[in-house]
């Protein structure tokens, strides 16, 4: 009787173990439900907040692009002098000049004219021209080059091409050349290494690109025939040719631009190598090159990278000395030759369209600044 009550007993403290333990597990479950539960609530949550972010920092680009669009206009087309005037050339007849004006519509109300050019943006529109064909500019049409008898945005995706290569290249060498000899100074400071780079970006900053262009040609291509002296291939036509006509380009513009980013580099990283994180991570036996490398770069490179979107964003609007220098038809031209003709169309085409690569940029140089210091995301 005693061994069957204490097999009883026994069974009745495994079966309250076993309901234990499933009750034990039940929690655990909850528990890691929860939890999953919370991790995905946290993840959606930085997911919603980094698209309101885009959101807000792309409406704020729309809205200053608007604003430009406006004011380019109003300064180009409102001016004393008639447009249609300038576009029609001398000798210009009331006749030829009345067609001219009705095929630039500036025989419109000003108000009128701003609305079609911004529906021309978005929807594209239509000309008349002296014959009174109906030629269609598709959108985004940023107007009709009455000299060139094109469309403003096909002259100018023409030529993008030549200064995005030549602007992006350029970057990559000035970025990577400017940083690092930056660095290297500021981690120097004091010795003959940093007077040398601080020397040498010295006569970077104050030497005038057509001149470094000049000297680049004559030694490199006329007296060393290393490097055409000019020109452009286009990369699908032949890789190599494309390269042998933008290298010496390249390292002007980067030379250039180098000798900024390594004296913004050095200030920087001087200023980070002082702070107090800088020495406790020293004093905890951190080796010098790895705190700089994990701590100081990545703060120091905040302000580089803001500079380096705009003057990128700038630079594809167009390197006006540089693709003269080397006979390039890259925007920069366009807009001299622009200038040159009195096309105002053009001229106001790409000058909104450098400004929207101004605005891009600065969108990129905002939404890297939220990967790179989350703290960015208050503003």
């Amino acid at each position: 009787m005693s061994n069957k009550q204490n097999t009883q007993n026994t069974q009745n403290t495994q079966n309250t173990q076993n309901a234990q333990n499933a009750q034990q597990n039940i929690i655990n479950t909850q528990k890691m439900s929860s939890n999953q539960s919370a991790a995905n609530l946290r993840i959606i949550g930085k997911i919603s907040d980094f698209l309101v972010f885009i959101g807000k920092r792309a409406a704020s680009a729309i809205l200053v692009l608007t604003l430009i669009v406006v004011v380019l206009f109003l300064i180009f087309f409102m001016l004393p002098a008639n447009p249609a005037q300038l576009a029609c050339g001398k000798p210009c007849t009331p006749e030829r000049l009345a067609r001219v004006s009705a095929f630039m519509g500036t025989d419109a109300p000003w108000y009128e004219q701003l609305g079609n050019y911004i529906r021309g943006i978005f929807f594209g529109r239509e000309f008349t021209d002296s014959s009174g064909a109906t030629i269609v500019c598709a959108g985004p049409c940023l107007g009709w080059s009455f000299t060139l008898n094109e469309p403003v945005t096909n002259l100018i995706m023409s030529r993008f091409v030549v200064t995005a290569s030549l602007a992006t290249g350029a970057a990559v060498l000035w970025l990577t050349v400017g940083v690092a000899t930056g660095v290297i100074s500021a981690a120097k400071e004091g010795s003959f290494i940093d007077r040398a780079l601080r020397a040498l970006s010295s006569v970077g900053i104050s030497s005038p690109a057509y001149l470094i262009g000049m000297l680049a040609i004559l030694a490199f291509a006329v007296y060393f025939p290393i490097f055409p002296t000019g020109g452009y291939v286009s990369f699908a036509e032949s890789p190599l040719d494309w390269l042998q006509h933008l290298l010496l380009p390249w390292l002007v513009l980067a030379l250039l631009n180098a000798a900024y980013y390594t004296r913004l580099t050095r200030a920087h990283m001087l200023d980070e190598l002082q702070q107090d994180y800088m020495r406790t991570a020293l004093a905890k036996g951190m080796p010098r090159s790895k705190a700089v490398t994990r701590h100081a770069m990545p703060n120091a490179m905040l302000p580089v990278l803001t500079m380096f979107g705009l003057d990128l964003g700038g630079l594809l609007g167009g390197a006006v000395i540089t693709e003269r220098v080397f006979s390039m038809q890259g925007l920069g031209s366009l807009l001299l030759d622009s200038v040159k003709n009195l096309d105002l169309q053009v001229l106001v085409g790409v000058t909104l369209f450098a400004a929207a690569l101004v605005i891009v940029a600065n969108l990129v140089v905002d939404v890297c600044y939220r990967f790179v210091d989350p703290r960015a995301a208050v503003c």
